[in-house]
Order: structure tokens, then C-alpha cells, then sequence
């Protein structure tokens, strides 16, 4: 069963950088995509293919999650940028990150829908990753999304800073 995060706000860490680079073996891809109307389906596709030959897709929800807010960001850098985008995954130590790169400058925000037909997007990140955040990346800027892996709680989470572990 999906776990809604309740949060609000990104994790307060988020802004500090790019994710760090995977250790050797862990799995890695990074597409660029054009601005086009198939674009989305092109990303979601590439996503649950690479996450099947990771291994990953009999994880219960997370590629169906994955592939879901991959679409969702996707969709603002074609609707919100008017760009290109690339798409980048990292999946190691039990944390799949996503991140969709375009050309818009401005962070985007998580909107209360209400009855509208659009914005929604950050709504279902926010709700459905464990940690999400944006950064800058030269004139334009990178969000991104983790989820667990492994399937067990707390699998792919960050312990509290400052307790013992």
C-alpha cells in the first residue's frame, strides 16, 4: 500500500546540490528528450524498462509510483519550460533518485488542485516520494524524487542527523 508522505514543503536539505555520483555497478541512466507530444510516454517507457532490467519492477509499487511522478515532472518541463528535458535515475543502496532536468529557471511549487483538471503534479510527488527537492543547473534547474527499493520500512530513508544509529 502506498505511505502518503504528508509533507508540504521539500526536505529541508534538498537545495544543498547534486545527488553524488552512484558507487561502481549501481544501476545509472541519463536521456535527453525532445519537446514533443510523445515525450512523456517516451520517458515512463524508458523508466519501467530500465527499472525491470534493474530488477526493480517486482518491488511492488515502485515503478508504477516511479513511472507515475516521472510523467508528472515530465509533463512541467514540456507544459512549464517549453523544452527539451533530460531524464536521470540512480538506483543504489536501496533509493531509486529521479531527476528531470529542462531549461525553466523557477522551483516549482505544491498546489492545492482543489477541482482543476491540472496541477496536481508536485501534489503527487510530495505525497508519494520520500524526499524530493530542486536545484539550480545552469540556467534552468533539476527536480528530484527518491523512493525506496528494498521493501522493507525505513529501506532507502536517511537516518536522523545528530542520535546514534
Amino acid at each position: 500500500m502506498l505511505r502518503l508522505s504528508g509533507r508540504h514543503l521539500p526536505d529541508p536539505d534538498a537545495h544543498s546540490g547534486p545527488f553524488p555520483q552512484p558507487p561502481l555497478g549501481a544501476g545509472h541512466l541519463s536521456v535527453e528528450y525532445g519537446h514533443s507530444p510523445g515525450a512523456v510516454r517516451e520517458a515512463r517507457a524508458d523508466v519501467r524498462r530500465r527499472l525491470e532490467d534493474w530488477g526493480l519492477a517486482e518491488h511492488g509499487e515502485v515503478a508504477d509510483v516511479a513511472e507515475l511522478l516521472v510523467g508528472e515532472l515530465a509533463t512541467n518541463a514540456l507544459v512549464h519550460a517549453r523544452s527539451r528535458f533530460r531524464l536521470t535515475l540512480f538506483a543504489a543502496h536501496g533509493v531509486l533518485r529521479c531527476e528531470v532536468t529542462d531549461s525553466e529557471p523557477r522551483a516549482p511549487r505544491v498546489l492545492d488542485a482543489g477541482t482543476r483538471e491540472n496541477g496536481r503534479g508536485m501534489l503527487l510527488v510530495d505525497a508519494l516520494a520520500q524526499r524530493w527537492g530542486c536545484h539550480r543547473e545552469g540556467p534552468g534547474k533539476t527536480v528530484w524524487f527518491e523512493l525506496g527499493t528494498c521493501g522493507s520500512d525505513g529501506c532507502g530513508r536517511r537516518r536522523p542527523s545528530g542520535g546514534s544509529p
